[in-house]
């Protein structure tokens, strides 16, 4: 039921992330922080999403921008080397505390904190419409391959800033998602580099046939999304996943999970 449930999240997450505004990191990482550490969630979540991006790669990378991909990809590739060392960094933190509730002891830690609080925000982006029109001017395309990049390398979350940073920059909707593939892309490659060593050593346990399940059905769900919800916005659906993702955060945040 465990594969079931994180296959069909995958499925439903990249048919919806081309056009309706989710992003497949953001479904697929709260799935596995249910059933993994959140340091293995991240690790689970960057290869299929790294997969994923490359079969869309595949399909749309020859639209892509290049101005566009020098002006901020860049940047973001070489911040989200800095975001995914920082995370090394905040996983060799010692707990800060634990506290118990009817017998059942919870511990809070940093990286969950950081990991948690940068859910929520990305929640709230999804959630309030304030966030959500949220542009920013094509000057400050170079800051928000900075942003995009460090946070993309910490927790894999860049999606949402990307496309508050790329909004501005009057491209076909075919360039648009392009440029975000690529840049996607390059973020997923600098991060898995770092976390690569950690996998090789035995560090981070990978289970391999769900990770072949899951991109599998992520691949079947950018297929399906590109034939079916080219024009699809589920706003109804997109705030329930928003709630769901401010729940999982505080249950992060708190220790729970």
């Amino acid at each position: 039921m465990d594969y079931i449930f994180i296959c069909l999240v995958a499925f439903i997450g990249a048919a919806l992330t081309l056009f309706s505004g989710f992003g497949l990191g953001t479904m697929l990482l709260p799935v596995f922080g249910l059933f993994f550490p959140i340091e293995i969630a991240i690790v689970l979540t960057s290869i299929v999403h790294f997969l994923n991006n490359i079969f869309k790669l595949s399909l749309f990378g020859k639209k892509a921008n290049v101005s566009v991909i020098l002006k901020f990809g860049i940047l973001a590739l070489l911040f989200s080397f800095l975001g995914a060392y920082t995370l090394k960094t905040l996983l060799n933190i010692k707990p800060l505390f634990q506290y118990s509730i009817v017998g059942n002891t919870f511990e809070v830690t940093v990286i969950k904190l950081v990991i948690g609080f940068l859910l929520l925000f990305f929640a709230l982006i999804d959630f309030v419409p304030k966030y959500k029109k949220m542009e920013f001017d094509q000057k400050y395309l170079p800051i928000g391959g900075i942003l995009s990049g460090f946070f993309g390398g910490i927790s894999g979350h860049q999606g949402a800033l990307r496309s508050a940073f790329l909004i501005r920059t009057n491209l076909s909707k075919e360039a648009f998602i392009a440029s975000g593939v690529v840049i996607a892309c390059l973020v997923d490659v600098s991060r898995l580099s770092v976390y690569l060593p950690q996998i090789i050593s035995n560090k981070v346990n990978i289970e391999y046939r769900l990770i072949v399940l899951a991109t599998l059905s992520a691949f079947s769900g950018v297929y399906l999304g590109n034939k079916l919800l080219q024009k699809t916005t589920i706003k109804t659906m997109q705030n329930a996943v928003a709630f769901l993702l401010a729940i999982y955060s505080i249950l992060l945040i708190t220790g729970v999970l």
